[in-house]
């Protein structure tokens, strides 16, 4: 029996905007969102979504014949990360804290700190959530920051940040916002698109730049 075979066939993911697309939520996330974004010369998918046949179809068109990248925010949207190298052979960028958990990729690479895509998406070291979280900002034509789980939905366009049973260090996650709002240009003000379940933001799939300012300035 082939992968796909024994796979469901799955929803498909939704475009939002050009090339910007969101899938479904991840049960092998704990519900979390995984996002696509079609920029040359490579296309990147942000973190995992649900592995089904649907999914695997729906990247192969995306791609188009390119070699698209996976990045990964946080431990937690890892999910089945293997599964969908041995099926597409894309290469897997993780940062350096939490690359020990990804055993076995025939193409992983890490970062420290900082790192800048070849289509130029920045990804910044922001620990708190997990050790190796961190968030991807894509800046103009997109201008979107997909934040991983540094900033949750908790309300009708309104992200935050969360301490739970499985937050690393709070105080950390604390300090990576602060990091974050003098890494991001100024004059960028990017959307939000979360790794986290978006459920709370009703229908929506993405948050203005406004929507944590006040968490930002605890």
């Amino acid at each position: 029996m082939t992968l796909s075979q024994a796979l469901e066939s799955g929803n498909p993911p939704e475009q939002l905007s050009g090339p910007l697309w969101v899938f479904p939520p991840n049960r092998d996330c704990d519900g979390g969102t995984a996002w696509w974004l079609g920029c040359d010369p490579e296309p990147v998918l942000i973190d995992c979504p649900p592995l089904t046949t649907t999914t695997l179809e729906v990247l192969k068109q995306l791609a188009s014949g390119r070699t698209a990248r996976i990045l990964l925010t946080s431990r937690e949207g890892h999910g089945r990360v293997r599964a969908f190298q041995d099926a597409l052979g894309w290469p897997v960028l993780v940062q350096e804290q939490e690359a020990y958990l990804l055993p076995g990729l025939t193409s992983l690479d890490s970062f420290a700190d900082q790192h800048t895509t070849a289509a130029g998406l920045r990804l910044l070291w922001t620990p708190g959530p997990t050790p190796g979280s961190c968030v991807v900002f894509a800046p103009d034509p997109w201008n979107v920051l997909f934040c991983g789980r540094l900033l949750i939905p908790v309300a009708f366009v309104q992200l935050a940040p969360l301490a739970h049973r499985r937050t690393f260090h709070w105080p950390r996650q604390l300090r990576s916002l602060q990091k974050l709002r003098q890494w991001i240009p100024s004059d960028s003000r990017p959307v939000l698109a979360s790794g986290a379940p978006l459920g709370p933001l009703r229908g929506e799939k993405l948050a203005p730049w406004d929507a944590w300012k006040s968490q930002a300035n605890q």
